[in-house]
């Protein structure tokens, strides 16, 4: 084993649109990526690149489409993090942007403890196009993948270092397309310089072994819901989804600081879940800002109905977290103490 102050960085190349190239049908995953990483690297100025520790290369084994992810692919990305992650200083993940924050958050779960940089980023634009902020940000995540200090799951775009269980995709252009609704930013870029905000960071929470958790995710995403609140919804429209006896877990959008329509029959298929062991969150439907159930009258019902609080959770925390409890072989109890702590900095 390499001591993580001489070993290189591993990138993991997952497909998204960095990796593609211009075709006569559209952008499509170009050949050899390896290659065109690391001569656009090349590129760079000498005093920057001599900045960038040494890197290995591995790609998984089917390159995808980030929109096509599903959560057993978060599984086999967590297992093959988890497998070799001792031999190098940091890795870097490179992944589709549309849905980059739904896996920052499940690795993050079940990567509980890493004691290095697990670094996220992908870019708005391929590699080779005009403008492209693909170089940059591959730049940024390994200047920042070789530092100790950091030691968590994060997500790395436009400069801007986020925690990866509090990262959102906020923009479908631009390209700082991520935000951090309801924590500060880990670190930042400015210039040529990459500064890490260690206090904000986990490496004193986590601090010590890995604990991993590297439950099997497959066919699981069909045993936890989200449904978000519109104006009109019947009881009869949520029933239809708690009621399912596949259903294990549901996230519940609701309205501003925590309410639901004063609806009776609601909140009792709500309760019914709750009763039949079902874990079911609430979050709010505002990006920014927290819920609290019950300070309004219109959110009595949630706590009447016994449905848990998300906090400030972002839906793709609370959503990969839900399936995250319910991949294990937890005792109902255990799972509800689980939720409401914070494991790993997801939530206030």
């Amino acid at each position: 084993m390499l001591m993580t102050d001489e070993a290189p960085l591993l990138i993991l190349y997952t497909g998204g649109t960095i990796g593609m190239v211009e075709t006569d049908n559209g952008l499509a995953p170009g050949d050899d990526m390896e290659a065109r990483v690391r001569w656009a690297l090349a590129t760079l100025p000498p005093q920057r690149q001599a900045l960038l520790r040494p890197f290995e290369w591995r790609q998984t084994d089917q390159l995808i489409d980030s929109s096509s992810a599903r959560p057993e692919d978060w599984s086999h990305l967590a297992g093959e993090i988890a497998a070799c992650h001792r031999d190098y200083a940091g890795i870097l993940v490179l992944h589709g942007t549309d849905t980059m924050a739904w896996t920052a958050s499940s690795l993050a779960f079940q990567l509980q403890g890493v004691d290095r940089p697990v670094i996220i980023t992908g870019s708005m634009q391929p590699l080779e196009a005009t403008d492209s902020d693909a170089l940059y940000n591959i730049e940024t995540a390994m200047r920042f993948a070789a530092m100790p200090t950091l030691q968590e799951v994060v997500l790395c775009m436009d400069g801007q270092l986020l925690r990866g269980s509090r990262a959102r995709k906020w923009h479908t252009t631009d390209r700082q397309a991520f935000t951090s609704p309801n924590f500060a930013l880990l670190g930042e870029r400015k210039g040529d310089d990459v500064v890490l905000f260690e206090s904000r960071g986990l490496e004193s929470r986590q601090r010590g072994a890995p604990r991993f958790e590297l439950p099997d995710y497959t066919g699981l995403e069909e045993r936890v819901v989200r449904i978000a609140l519109w104006p009109g919804i019947n009881a009869h429209r949520v029933a239809q989804w708690l009621d399912d006896p596949q259903v294990a877990a549901a996230l519940i959008e609701v309205w501003g600081g925590g309410n639901i329509p004063e609806d009776i029959e609601l909140a009792a298929v709500l309760g019914r879940a709750v009763g039949q062991g079902k874990l079911v969150v609430a979050i709010s439907q505002c990006p920014y800002g927290t819920i609290k159930i019950g300070h309004y009258a219109a959110g009595q019902l949630l706590n009447d109905a016994g449905v848990m609080s998300g906090d400030d959770m972002t839906p793709e925390a609370a959503w990969t977290k839900l399936l995250h409890l319910v991949a294990q072989p937890l005792e109902y109890a255990d799972r509800l103490q689980r939720f409401r702590a914070s494991l790993v900095g997801e939530r206030g």
